[in-house]
């Protein structure tokens, strides 16, 4: 069994923090402040639940203070937290806030883990790529990757613009996916298909495709070629997906729209 994860201090206790702290739990997790307002206060074994930074246990040491609050609440909420530079590393899974943007809320002696998760670390198949900033140690890092990879797979980048376009990939890249499965079981109904069987093939086609790439070694062209018969009927599908300006020009174009939205939310 590995060592136990050391306290953490989690602001913010949404869909993303919670995910990470029950895979956090999973690891091991000696103890752990959530910081939420909207949740009454609560103390347990493991978890203690408080509204607000200056709730925080005076004797609370974290030896990582994980940043899941939304981005347009940065500017109020990071600067009560100046107080763990120095002795904590900061990870922080908001969307688009730059590391020197938080670092002039945190303070210059901030260690700064910038990271961008996806949903499927609810079920531990997260992928998130990560970004140290300067001052984080060794340790620092590790630590860092241990709580990434409690949710899923982890990969580092050395330069943090590469983190806005990730957002837009594989941040908002689950919504992209749930759309195509939306889309299916309808285009499924207007070819008649009773709604509730539509709704379940487009889920089960959807997941078992995902499923399928996930266990192959093949790159998504050859896994799509081998699906496609010549003069069949997926070619001919393919044939108005793939024409322009279709979905390869759409694509292209929500991607570039969610990595600008991303530099916006820096400010």
């Amino acid at each position: 069994m590995t060592d136990m994860l050391p306290p953490v201090l989690l602001v913010g206790f949404g869909r993303m923090g919670g995910a990470m702290l029950a895979g956090w739990r999973e690891q091991g997790l000696r103890s752990a402040v959530a910081v939420d307002p909207a949740l009454p206060p609560a103390g347990g074994a493991d978890l203690t639940v408080v509204a607000d930074a200056a709730a925080v246990p005076a004797d609370f040491a974290p030896a990582a203070v994980v940043l899941a609050v939304k981005p347009q609440n940065a500017e109020a909420t990071l600067p009560s937290y100046a107080r763990f530079a120095g002795r904590a590393v900061f990870l922080s899974i908001m969307a688009g806030r730059t590391i020197g943007g938080m670092r002039a809320l945190l303070g210059g002696d901030a260690a700064i883990v910038r990271a961008m998760p996806n949903t499927p670390a609810a079920i531990r198949q997260g992928i998130t790529v990560a970004c140290a900033g300067p001052g984080v140690t060794a340790p620092q890092r590790t630590l860092c990757d241990r709580l990434l990879a409690a949710v899923g797979t982890v990969a580092w980048v050395e330069r943090e613009e590469l983190l806005d376009p990730v957002t837009a990939v594989s941040g908002g890249g689950p919504a992209y996916v749930f759309l195509l499965a939306e889309l299916l079981a309808r285009a499924a109904a207007e070819q008649g298909i009773p709604p509730e069987l539509a709704r379940l093939l487009a889920r089960k086609t959807v997941a078992g495709a995902g499923a399928l790439l996930a266990a192959s070694t093949e790159e998504p062209d050859a896994l799509r070629r081998a699906v496609t018969s010549p003069k069949g009927t997926t070619e001919r599908a393919l044939a108005v997906l793939m024409a322009e300006p279709a979905w390869p020009d759409l694509l292209s174009r929500a991607i570039a729209a969610a990595t600008a939205r991303s530099r916006e939310l820096a400010g």
